[in-house]
């Protein structure tokens, strides 16, 4: 089984000599630090290199790279077609993996959604920009992966293939949608800086108190966030302990081990602006490798780096099922890293083992 693709090492810069510029400098930078350090991930060497993902990819178009035209009523609807793959979803600190096959995929304008059991999605597609198809030669045989990155280059979704038997369908999809321009230098954007939210101050804190409480399902809870123009640290902090109540960093650990140990089915959700990827069901290998806490499992696996969980909320949420809790991860600049969940349809009522082991958690470690 092939191992994560996305947890980083540390690397040092190369230097090279040579009169190539622009892409092709790039690719040679790239090419001496991947001999001097061989497994070194693209994401980190990009890092070091200071560009972004997409653009050091990009520099082997023409090689092992095409640039794709994201026809998405094209794109979604074939992905089926490449049978067993891995789809792996991340964010600056946590790197979410399922393995299975893209079924019922349902696509409305620019958000889509992917609804198999292994392979569960929330495609936001207006954040979508540039897609790769990638042809890798690897020490352990040819990798072909789609690769889908933002405005400034930065990953939002990838799927690899798992199954030799996919290659053909990868190849017919890749001529399908391949870009009429296919230069090395992507026209990416610079990344805004993450706003700050408005002084507590002019915060509705009775009409967020309102609203939460008014709650019908957990997907109004963003719009109720936006309509009163309030960070999502910020609502935690300011609604009151009824409804969200701080607990320690460790938490996720700490739960993650309760939940192998007992086999309670959870639902694990890791996202980022383009993309939201779950995993339903329970968790059996939880192993922590220094500043990384990894769940192991065959068709599940989660690295995330417990180092920068700045603050752990226990969170409920009422609906018309009953209420919805939720353990909430976020770092230091309050993006998120992670949501648990206990495992639920729509329809039914929150597992009341989940309800106990959340309560457990306010007493354990508040």
């Amino acid at each position: 089984m092939r191992t994560d693709t996305e947890v980083p090492l540390m690397v040092q810069q190369p230097s090279v000599t040579g009169a190539a510029t622009g892409p092709a400098l790039l690719r040679q930078r790239w090419q001496a630090l991947k001999q001097s350090q061989p497994r070194t991930r693209t994401r980190d060497a990009a890092e070091v290199l200071g560009v972004s993902e997409a653009e050091l990819l990009a520099t082997g178009i023409g090689e092992d790279a095409v640039r794709l035209d994201l026809l998405f009523d094209v794109l979604l609807p074939r992905m089926e077609s490449l049978g067993r793959v891995m789809s792996l979803t991340r964010n600056a600190y946590a790197v979410h993996e399922k393995r299975g096959t893209w079924r019922n995929v349902e696509l409305h304008g620019l958000r889509a959604l992917v609804l198999d059991a292994d392979i569960d999605l929330r495609l936001f597609l207006s954040r979508w920009r540039f897609g790769l198809a990638l042809r890798e030669s690897l020490a352990d045989g040819p990798r072909r992966s789609l690769q889908f990155f933002d405005a400034t280059g930065t990953a939002v979704h990838k799927v690899f293939l798992e199954e030799a038997g996919g290659a053909a369908a990868f190849d017919a999809l890749v001529e399908t949608l391949t870009h009429v321009d296919q230069v090395q230098a992507l026209p990416v954007e610079r990344a805004r800086p993450v706003e700050t939210p408005r002084p507590d101050g002019e915060v509705d804190v009775e009409g967020l108190r309102a609203g939460w409480k008014a709650l019908q399902d957990t997907h109004d809870f963003f719009p109720l966030l936006l309509r009163l123009k309030v960070a999502r640290t910020q609502a935690l902090r300011l609604v009151g302990r009824e409804l969200a109540t701080p607990v320690a960093p460790m938490s996720l650990a700490w739960v993650l081990d309760r939940v192998a140990a007992s086999g309670l089915p959870i639902m694990v959700f890791v996202g980022n602006p383009g993309c939201i990827q779950i995993h339903t069901g329970p968790v059996r290998t939880v192993r922590t490798m220094g500043p990384w806490l990894n769940v192991l499992d065959p068709g599940f696996n989660l690295h995330v780096r417990a180092d920068h969980i700045h603050s752990a909320w226990v969170v409920r949420k009422p609906t018309r099922d009953g209420v919805v809790t939720s353990l909430e991860l976020f770092d230091a600049e309050g993006e998120n890293i992670a949501l648990v969940f206990g495992q639920r349809k729509p329809g039914l009522p929150e597992l009341p083992a989940w309800q106990a082991l959340m309560r457990e958690l306010v007493e354990v470690l508040p």
